[in-house]
């Protein structure tokens, strides 16, 4: 390898930044995120905490997040089924992420930055 090769980024960089672009680029996605670091599991209650969100919307959302491996799914065989959704490890580092870009956007709209 040569010099110049310690200046290129890992590969495994890509897949987390198209993740990331992904979930902040769907509608819901985020409010989705912040009512299940809020307390809600069941999808009624995400369904409450982001009102106006549709029950497919929700789903899909949902399902796009467990595929990254940002939330884990656990079904309990009860009567009626009860699912509950939770962050997993990756996943409360990604939105620890999104809580960064938060207060960057709270300095930009408090002017700390010059144009």
């Amino acid at each position: 390898m040569g010099a110049g090769s310690q200046d290129i980024p890992p590969v495994g960089h890509a897949p987390v930044a198209a993740m990331v672009e992904s979930i902040v680029g769907c509608k819901w996605s985020l409010a989705v995120l912040a009512a299940i670091r809020g307390g809600a599991r069941r999808p009624g209650e995400l369904e409450r905490a982001c009102v106006g969100i549709s029950a497919k919307v929700l789903n899909q959302r949902l399902r796009k997040m467990q595929r990254f491996g940002i939330l884990t799914r656990r079904s309990y065989p009860e009567v009626p089924p009860r699912v509950e959704y939770d962050l997993t490890e990756f996943g409360e580092a990604f939105t620890a992420l999104l809580d960064t870009i938060d207060v960057l956007e709270l300095r930009v709209r408090r002017g700390e930055f010059e144009s």
